[in-house]
């Protein structure tokens, strides 16, 4: 049996690693199909040496994927389709295909659902956020897990006179309390309007937050956000299952290329109850300078402001047929299987006095989580590593991880353990502005990011075998000097990493 990456020296995991690792998870087997893709449309990586760790920050396009939309572009002539010319007619019906094929994706009934063509998530998540009908007495609910794409519409409930309502986390799994969640929910009140958002994946511990709680927010009034940005690009979303209002995604996310186009999938119901709060070119049937009046289009077509990235949109298509061309489920299998991999290795690295070289930052198994891990590296003192230099050493070696918050402040806050006190005596004050080195210094003694890697579509067990050797580097080190030390040839790396 031959590990894999072996085409390129440095990629290659030991045979008797990856041997161990199947007899753990021989689930792996049956993705087998992603190695020779990888091989085929990833080769980019290997021949690099390249160990890509960062799919929740955006996945990594296939050759083919380029290669289509190139040829599509080269042998046909598109104009802006809002006209009625032939090259603009030409456009449109692709672009209308290309919205269809979303909503196939996500068997999203085009009865129930439109699909809204956006930059991003963020910009799905805005156009909720600025038309949704606040008025004083209404309740904005949100979970502590949340990205700062849904934490910033809780500026526009507090403008409309609100009410902005936090869950908590628990740790250690960082999950939501889902009792005081629920109680919240069940409140009886008189508002008029009620928005209910959570992410389906948190982007920073790569918690899975049960999708049923759409239904049982809806039974009580609630209109339901799902931020699905971190979770479809490995989990498949059937939405003729569940029926969220709102559905925020990012396809850079889910296959790479191309960037700069996002989505909106909502419920027409539910979009029938926004207020949008200007109108713009290409969302309107007719507006008047002189009559002082505007009249909107019906559905996606007022929400698209201006002119779509249309060239682009038919790259969405080509990359959700490359994914169906996978499989989801197989993605998910793969990912799985290597991140129970990674969590049990990490969770059993230790320094010679026995104190752990990384905490992790939520659930410790796979169940209910995804292939996102968030850790931080700690001394044998329990001193931790500043996560910008944690980077840094990564750097060196060619592997591309990410650090920081995540746009995730809520659930870092929770996992890092940084009180509410501390931040409100840190954003209290009279400066008008404050910087990440700023409340660095503020809360001092405590890390103010971690470190995050995550699975994707063409990863592979010698990733994850190399990030264990990585992690290595941090075993009976002191916080001062990492330099050039390598612990993955101790007794101990070898004996927890097969070789």
């Amino acid at each position: 049996m031959k590990a894999e990456g072996t085409s390129v020296g440095k990629s290659a995991a030991p045979e008797a690693a990856f041997a161990e690792f199947l007899k753990e998870f021989p689930a792996y087997e049956s993705t087998r199909a992603i190695d020779e893709l990888r091989a085929r449309e990833y080769a980019r990586i290997d021949a690099q040496d390249h160990v890509y760790l960062d799919y929740t920050g955006g996945s990594l396009y296939a050759e083919s994927q380029v290669r289509r939309h190139d040829e599509l572009l080269c042998g046909a002539v598109f104009g802006n389709p809002h006209s009625s010319n032939p090259t603009s007619l030409s456009m449109t019906e692709r672009v209308e295909h290309v919205r269809s094929r979303v909503l196939q994706f996500f068997d999203a009934s085009p009865s129930e659902y439109v699909a809204i063509f956006t930059q991003n998530a963020t910009g799905a998540l805005k156009l909720v956020g600025e038309a949704y009908p606040f008025e004083p007495g209404d309740r904005f609910l949100l979970t502590f897990d949340n990205h700062n794409s849904v934490n910033g519409i809780r500026e526009y409930a507090r403008a409309k006179g609100a009410e902005t309502i936090y869950v908590p986390l628990v740790l250690p799994d960082t999950r939501v309390d889902e009792d005081e969640l629920m109680q919240h929910l069940r409140e009886p009140t008189s508002a008029a309007h009620k928005l209910f958002a959570y992410p389906a994946q948190s982007n920073f511990s790569g918690v899975q937050h049960p999708l049923t709680w759409i239904a049982a927010a809806q039974s009580e009034g609630w209109d339901v956000i799902l931020d699905a940005a971190a979770f479809v690009p490995t989990n498949r979303l059937d939405l003729s299952r569940c029926t969220p209002d709102f559905v925020a995604v990012s396809f850079y996310k889910m296959f790479g290329y191309p960037t700069g186009v996002g989505c909106l999938i909502a419920r027409r119901e539910a979009l029938a109850k926004l207020v949008r709060p200007w109108f713009a070119g290409g969302t309107i049937t007719v507006a008047s300078v002189q009559g002082d009046k505007y009249y909107f289009h019906d559905n996606e077509a007022a929400f698209e402001d201006g002119t779509t990235n249309y060239l682009c949109l038919p790259a969405v298509e080509i990359g959700l047929d490359h994914l169906s061309g996978i499989g989801v489920e197989v993605i998910h299998e793969r990912v799985r299987c290597l991140t129970g991999w990674l969590l049990s290795k990490l969770r059993d690295l230790r320094h010679e006095n026995g104190e752990p070289v990384v905490r992790i930052y939520g659930p410790l198994e796979t169940k209910g989580r995804g292939a996102t891990v968030t850790m931080n590296f700690y001394d044998p003192n329990g001193r931790f590593f500043d996560h910008r230099l944690v980077e840094a050493v990564a750097n060196r070696f060619r592997i591309s991880l990410r650090t920081g918050c995540f746009c995730n402040p809520g659930g870092g806050e929770i996992a890092l353990g940084i009180s509410q006190p501390e931040l409100v005596a840190c954003f209290t004050g009279t400066q008008d502005r404050l910087t990440l080195d700023d409340l660095r210094l503020c809360i001092d003694g405590k890390s103010s990011g971690a470190v995050r890697i995550s699975f994707g579509v063409a990863s592979n067990f010698a990733d994850a075998h190399r990030f264990a050797q990585f992690a290595c580097r941090f075993v009976d080190r002191d916080t001062a000097i990492i330099g050039d030390h390598d612990a993955s040839s101790s007794p101990r790396c070898r004996a927890l990493l097969g070789g």
